[in-house]
């Protein structure tokens, strides 16, 4: 085994969504054990609608890293997924970050988004109707983070078999 990667799917999704179940195809076949947890509990939370339990879902993927932080950990996910793999790596030792449809910030949240300086691959749609493209880039830009923008919405569904070649690459990029 080369390491571990945790894939957290986007809100309102589900740890057997089309991307994070691609991603981990991929990165099995590369020899990287591969995990896929499961948030739709915290997101169907009313208490915290829209955006579901944000500190919750946070708290379990750290918690989730911090079982596997003894291998080479990285950490991949989508839209709300990416954003907390983010967060985590602020906290947990990381290798590096895969992050798809990036919220550079959340509505009525107080949680910024921020990570720690590492390998960091971002793929993004020009056009997101949900997080323009345009705002991502401005995060990444001082990071000087590698962000790939595609002709594409918010769920990459035009590019999802891509997301996991480039996934790959990010993968075998790190040694």
């Amino acid at each position: 085994m080369k390491g571990v990667a945790i894939i957290s799917h986007g809100l309102q999704s589900s740890a057997a969504a089309t991307k994070a179940t691609a991603l981990s195809e991929v990165g099995e076949a590369l020899g990287w054990h591969c995990i896929r947890p499961d948030y739709q509990d915290l997101d169907q939370s009313p208490a915290h609608a829209p955006l579901g339990d944000v500190a919750a879902r946070i708290a379990r993927l750290e918690a989730l890293a911090r079982e596997h932080a003894g291998a080479p950990l990285v950490l991949a996910g989508s839209s709300m997924g990416a954003f907390i793999s983010a967060r985590v790596s602020l906290d947990v030792p990381v290798r590096g970050l895969y992050l798809m449809a990036l919220p550079a910030k959340l509505e009525g949240k107080p949680i910024p988004l921020a990570a720690a300086p590492m390998p960091t691959w971002i793929l993004h749609g020009w056009d997101d109707e949900l997080i323009p493209a345009d705002e991502v880039v401005r995060w990444a830009a001082p990071r000087r983070d590698r962000l790939l923008l595609v002709n594409d919405s918010h769920r990459l569904a035009n590019h999802v078999q891509f997301a996991a070649e480039d996934f790959g690459r990010f993968l075998q990029s790190l040694g």
